[in-house]
């Protein structure tokens, strides 16, 4: 209640100066000062009792937020010591513009320094006025922007720009001079400049946030190109082959969807597996198309039985009530699905078999040559 007290005075202040100036009517502006003088000496001094009972209270909380009560006495009394200012020295301003107008000789040179003198005090007074009114809207924006803030430790900025009917650059550029001066203690802005965040523990968790965003950016960029270059490589195989391993990568898509459907960790595993080995086993028919003839049976029977069984599985697996005939019929398609890990296994490796040889070879060149030269361990 003291801080909204606070404001009307401001706002009254500021009312009771842009009527007097508007109406050219000075004579009850000393009369308002002074009451509005009073009611902040009241509300500072109420102020100075409750602040040691709210300091206390506040300690509880985390200090995300400078408590700026002593800047809102601040522009209190600026505003205050510009309306008296203002409206003191505007009449005798008057009177010695009045008195060098209308006299002559030494009372006309005495009027002119003296309305000077009265009019560089009222300018002096109307800074104060408007520093001390300009200080309380920005606390008054600082309070909407922690209301804002609520229980949370960000906000987006586009809504305070709703709120107040400001720009966002407005805003942004408010929110950094209060982060600048430690209004805010922690506050941040992030790299894209739509938030504010009030906490450093709730910034380092949206950096690291923007770096693994960034590293999955790279990874798809990677993984798109290698993509492009599979698919240009592809386009230069023979129709018939790029058939064979389109069929191939729809396979693989229907196991890993049978294995999206089977919530079990250890049968998932095992299907993960085929579905590694299947993959791996058509990117070596994409890699050595001579190959092709090799996984015929594997795409006549083995992979169609495969997706059948998973499929099965999964329905059984689906069902609420798991009798023995389920349950029986689940182990044995789970023992099937080691068999064929075992066989895929084999097959892939012996897909390599002419790979394996050539390095063999390489190899055995390699040592003959290495003992020719001397350089072999037992020469040394």
């Amino acid at each position: 209640m003291l801080y909204e007290d606070l404001d009307r005075l401001g706002e009254e202040i500021k009312r009771t100066v842009e009527n007097a100036v508007d109406s050219r009517n000075f004579y009850s502006l000393n009369q308002t000062i002074t009451n509005t003088v009073n009611q902040a000496a009241e509300g500072v001094r109420k102020f100075s009792e409750q602040s040691h009972y709210k300091r206390e209270e506040r300690n509880i909380q985390p200090l995300l937020f400078k408590r700026i009560k002593g800047v809102r006495v601040q522009a209190i009394v600026m505003s205050i010591i510009g309306c008296v200012m203002l409206g003191t020295l505007f009449p005798p301003f008057m009177l010695s513009v009045l008195e060098a107008m209308f006299t002559s000789g030494f009372a006309a040179v005495g009027g002119v320094l003296l309305a000077s003198l009265f009019g560089v005090l009222i300018i002096g007074g109307g800074i104060l006025l408007g520093c001390g009114i300009h200080l309380l809207k920005k606390i008054k924006r600082f309070q909407i922007y922690i209301e804002q803030l609520g229980i949370k430790e960000y906000f987006e900025i586009s809504e305070v720009s709703r709120r107040l009917k400001k720009s966002t650059k407005y805003i942004l550029n408010d929110l950094n001079k209060m982060i600048e001066k430690k209004w805010f203690l922690q506050g941040h802005i992030d790299q894209q400049k739509t938030c504010f965040i009030a906490s450093h523990e709730m910034y380092e968790q949206y950096n690291k946030m923007m770096h693994q965003l960034e590293m999955q950016r790279k990874e798809k960029a990677k993984e798109d190109a290698r993509q492009m270059e599979n698919q240009k490589a592809r386009e230069q195989l023979d129709p018939k082959v790029q058939e064979i391993i389109k069929t191939g990568d729809e396979y693989v898509c229907k196991i890993k969807s049978c294995n999206d459907r089977i919530p079990g960790k250890e049968i998932s595993d095992k299907i993960s597996k085929i579905e590694y080995l299947v993959d791996q086993i058509f990117e070596r028919v994409e890699q050595n198309p001579e190959c092709v003839s090799d996984i015929r049976r594997l795409m006549d029977y083995y992979l169609p039985t495969t997706v059948k069984l998973l499929e099965a599985y999964a329905q059984l697996d689906g069902m609420s009530v798991q009798g023995e005939n389920i349950i029986s019929s689940k182990k044995e398609i789970e023992s099937t699905i080691d068999t064929l890990n075992e066989a895929f296994t084999k097959l892939l490796d012996s897909l390599f078999q002419e790979k394996a040889w050539d390095v063999s070879a390489d190899i055995s060149v390699l040592n003959t040559m290495l003992a020719q030269e001397g350089l072999t361990k037992n020469d040394f």
